[in-house]
């Protein structure tokens, strides 16, 4: 079952960058000799659509809110993308794991790490300037290639490690969440104090004779 590894690492990096998975699993599959790469990624055709679509989501990613309404584009997209690899991978593999089985759990892998980084990316823009935005992407592009390279040779450390990065970002998606709500709180506590002075200010210049 050493395919189920390679399945959810990939679907959680497709939740990243769909089109680095694509175009790192067919690359490696036609020039490493990479036996677990599924033929129809190894494509022509295939290769230089995912060359073309990751170099354009290579300059989307790193612009503050283009970013977000990337993400919010790519919420259907690389969901898809997860479960088409997974698909694949397990139809390389006949009798391993069955290719519906291989696609929901690429799929839903997908779906929760493209989550997790739409709504950090939503954090991140709260900053106003670009640098952090550049840094998050380019950390996220080698976190990608990182863990898709390692599954091919390495599946279930690439997969422990994978597992580590998605429990990482859940706790990071959850501070995120807490301090925007203590923010929030914050600011309708300053509103409502504000609003008090001001219509004691009011009275008090009503009530002067």
């Amino acid at each position: 079952m050493t395919i189920v590894p390679l399945i959810f690492t990939s679907g959680l990096a497709s939740g990243i960058n769909a089109y680095a998975v694509v175009l790192l699993l067919g690359l490696m599959g036609r020039f490493a000799g990479a036996d677990s790469v599924p033929p129809a990624l190894e494509r022509t055709d295939v290769l230089i659509a995912a060359a073309v679509l990751f170099l354009l989501e290579a300059v989307a990613d790193k612009i503050p809110f283009v970013d977000s309404l990337w993400d919010s584009v790519h919420t259907v997209i690389r969901p898809i993308a997860g479960a088409t690899v997974g698909a694949l991978i397990a139809s390389a593999d006949p009798g391993s794991l069955g290719e519906v089985a291989a696609g929901a759990m690429g799929g839903t892998t997908a779906l929760v790490s493209h989550l997790v980084k739409a709504s950090l990316r939503m954090a991140v823009n709260t900053s106003p300037e670009p640098a952090s935005n550049i840094a998050v992407s380019l950390a996220e592009d080698v976190s990608v290639a990182g863990v898709v390279s390692l599954a091919i040779f390495h599946p279930w450390l690439a997969a422990s490690i994978a597992a580590v990065l998605l429990a990482v970002g859940l706790l990071l998606v959850w501070f995120a969440i807490s301090r925007i709500r203590a923010f929030r709180a914050r600011r309708r506590e300053r509103r409502a104090a504000r609003a008090a002075r001001e219509e004691g200010a009011e009275r008090t210049y009503v009530q002067r004779p």
